[in-house]
């Protein structure tokens, strides 16, 4: 059907008083963002309801990127009618035939602004209903739990229909829990992390650890494709790739073979912090899980995070591999996680890394490497990029291939 507007409703950010009106601006930025390639839209952000209202777009894809928006809680797409009651009862009668399957049962829930429109609220329940149980055969009246609920707006510019409810992302708007910066390999599990900080309202910067030429444009490109995933939730991300190449080659020529993981970590973790601290952000977060790989027990965590006063953010730390996949799967972000690019945090990995690293040989050990330095040299070479929804880095990939060839 060709629908007029998709009217959203909010969800957790309801409840938040005298803050309400920061959430909702908040959430008309982040749907603005998220649907900047539909040309044509127009996004109204009210106290009740976010309407958007599509001027001839086709409502499916726009569907498709709204199902992603963090503080959703769900919304249905609407056709406006003109106020003559015979088209709105023919629009209602195709609204019901297009969803009705035998032993459906239906109710008209109808709320009613303009009151001066020639029916009254019974009258419209009453006259709909009449009209699709005589055109609908088997069809049933339900008023607790129908399978179809049409509902009806009478509003002083027009009539809307609407008989579907799609569930939303829930959560908090991206942007109203402050931002962090997240550190982002090319796994499974560091996107989940992302996408987990985001449904609490944290806007997220991306920090990417590269080191070419151990590390492939592949895999950069799948670290950003992941990011672009992610930004369905947010509206764009700022991707920042940071060059590691120096401090890891410095890391495995110094440092004695089974500290090399701890010490790489802390490298990274001091430089995604600097990071951090230099935009304003007020937290790092991680794809870690306690105890999923040597480098994740608890001792490795606290000699890790001694390099950093910053909240160190886990979201995954308690949940088990299938619980990350499924949510990998869920958000579109587990095939491309899978795919067989190397990452920094794969390279140079010792065949028996210390599981339970001693903090004081940690320091010591690091005292080999010229920390600052090394850190200057990265920080230096970092490059940010703005990554929106639907931005596909992979194929660009495969036609600079296929170019060479």
């Amino acid at each position: 059907m060709q629908y007029s507007e998709i009217m959203v409703r909010y969800g957790e950010l309801s409840t938040k008083g005298k803050n309400r009106k920061d959430f909702i601006r908040q959430l008309g930025r982040n749907v603005r963002h998220s649907l900047h390639e539909f040309e044509g839209l127009d996004i109204r952000a009210q106290y009740d309801r976010l309407h958007v209202a599509l001027n001839g777009n086709d409502s499916a894809p726009v569907i498709e990127r709204l199902k992603g928006v963090f503080g959703i809680e769900n919304f249905s797409p609407v056709i406006k009618l003109e106020k003559d009651f015979e088209a709105v009862k023919k629009t209602a009668l195709e609204m019901i035939q297009a969803q009705y399957k035998p032993g459906m049962t239906f109710k008209i829930n109808t709320r009613r602004q303009d009151h001066h429109f020639e029916y009254d609220t019974n009258q419209i329940n009453d006259k709909l209903g009449g009209h699709i149980l005589r055109n609908v055969p088997g069809i049933k009246v339900k008023m607790k739990n129908p399978d179809i609920t049409l509902r009806v707006e009478v509003r002083l510019n027009g009539i809307f229909l609407s008989s579907e409810t799609i569930p939303g992302a829930g959560g908090l708007p991206v942007g109203t829990g402050g931002k962090a910066t997240m550190m982002l390999s090319g796994g499974i599990d560091s996107p989940v992390a992302a996408y987990l900080g985001m449904k609490r309202g944290v806007k997220l910067d991306m920090v990417h650890f590269f080191s070419p030429p151990y590390t492939s444009e592949q895999a950069l490109a799948k670290a950003k494709e992941l990011t672009s995933k992610i930004a369905g939730y947010a509206g764009s991300i700022n991707f920042i790739q940071v060059p590691f190449t120096k401090t890891q080659e410095t890391i495995k020529e110094k440092v004695p073979e089974g500290y090399l993981m701890t010490i790489q970590r802390r490298m990274m973790l001091r430089i995604a912090a600097a990071i951090t601290q230099s935009r304003g952000d007020k937290g790092v977060f991680t794809g870690e899980s306690l105890g999923q790989v040597a480098s994740q027990t608890l001792e490795s965590m606290m000699a890790i995070n001694d390099v950093t006063t910053l909240p160190v953010l886990r979201p995954l730390v308690s949940m088990d591999k299938t619980e990350i996949i499924k949510i990998a799967e869920k958000i579109d972000t587990y095939e491309l996680s899978i795919l067989p690019f190397e990452d920094c945090c794969t390279i140079f990995t010792p065949p028996a890394p210390k599981t339970r690293p001693d903090l004081e040989k940690t320091r010591n050990f690091e005292k080999l490497i010229d920390v600052d330095g090394l850190m200057q040299e990265a920080l230096e070479g970092i490059k940010v990029t703005v990554i929106h929804p639907g931005e596909n880095f992979m194929n660009q990939q495969e036609d600079v291939f296929a170019e060479l060839l």
